[in-house]
């Protein structure tokens, strides 16, 4: 009798821990462009995609007409992880509400690792914009308050949605409150400079051999004189830095230190010491054989994870509640 009191007394408990948060699977209609020259000249043509994702509405105990902040997370190329979760959970303790994106599993995708080319960044940046502008809609959502941040692959994501051509080729009135980006592809070089003029911030470790983070420096120096953009950079840290696992190698991930891709005007990505557009995955194939080798290290580093933690915490109270 007492074991079944107290499980009945656990279950009411987490029922009632649960109900304070809506969860609402969000659907929406994107498409697969395989590069940004294909968003900003041929967007429409691009084949249709359905994409959804988890939106989680924090303390969602009384309908008061409150509208919530919102942080749109993507992941990275091996996909949604523990440590992610940690970010997304510690910015709804925040009171901020939460948009876990699906670009993976919406397409039937577990890992691009190795690869790059399953799903490009410029589907996920379209899928992140398609999932913009749907909350915008929502009624709980404060559309003017809405910061997207990613990991990876999901950094690149993050850091080239503020670029403007990509961006006003998508969607010329909704705009991200910031953008927080970890470990990003920096190495791929814009000729146009005109980014948004949303606060923008790196986090990347000193040591990263998958996105180094020499060219994040090269980066941020380039476009700071009209850009809000600023970089952290974690001594003796890896790529991964914000999990909370040992350091590991893997030999089948593409190593992008000797890299560096120009990215045009029209959105085309270059190979280096040829200016052939990277348009398709023969082409990407080809043009990485010219720089990029196998084997990257990544793991956590305990210092630089709860650095981490705290800065993107109080980047998200800087961007969304002032």
């Amino acid at each position: 009798m007492n074991k079944l009191y107290l499980l009945f007394t656990f279950c009411l408990i987490y029922t009632c821990v649960c109900s304070q948060n809506t969860v609402e699977k969000i659907q929406f209609k994107s498409a697969n462009p395989y590069s940004f020259n294909d968003v900003i000249t041929d967007l429409d043509s691009q084949e249709k995609q359905s994409v959804f994702g988890e939106l989680v509405i924090p303390n969602d105990t009384i309908d008061d007409g409150r509208k919530y902040p919102l942080v749109i997370g993507v992941a990275g190329s091996l996909g949604w992880g523990e440590h992610h979760y940690k970010y997304l959970k510690m910015y709804q303790e925040m009171g901020i509400a939460t948009f876990e994106l699906n670009s993976f599993k919406s397409r039937r995708i577990t890992s691009t690792v190795g690869t790059q080319n399953e799903i490009t960044m410029a589907a996920m940046i379209l899928d992140a914009y398609r999932a913009f502008e749907a909350l915008a809609e929502h009624p709980k959502i404060d559309k003017d308050k809405v910061s997207i941040t990613g990991w990876s692959l999901g950094g690149g994501v993050t850091l080239f949605s503020a670029w403007l051509p990509l961006k006003e080729a998508i969607n010329k009135e909704l705009s991200f409150a910031s953008h927080l980006a970890y470990y990003p592809p920096c190495f791929i070089n814009p000729d146009n400079t005109d980014f948004s003029k949303a606060p923008i911030h790196i986090l990347i470790g000193e040591l990263d051999n998958w996105t180094p983070s020499a060219p994040c420096l090269d980066l941020v120096d380039k476009l700071k004189p009209n850009t809000d953009i600023s970089l952290t950079i974690y001594k003796d840290s890896y790529h991964s830095f914000d999990r909370d696992a040992p350091l590991i190698r893997n030999e089948s991930a593409y190593n992008f230190s000797e890299c560096i891709f120009r990215l045009d005007e029209k959105g085309n990505v270059l190979m280096n010491y040829f200016n052939i557009p990277m348009s398709n995955p023969f082409l990407q194939k080809l043009g990485f054989i010219m720089c990029v080798t196998r084997g990257v290290d990544f793991g956590g580093n305990a210092e630089a994870r709860i650095k981490s933690f705290e800065f993107s915490k109080d980047f998200m109270k800087r961007t969304l509640f002032n």
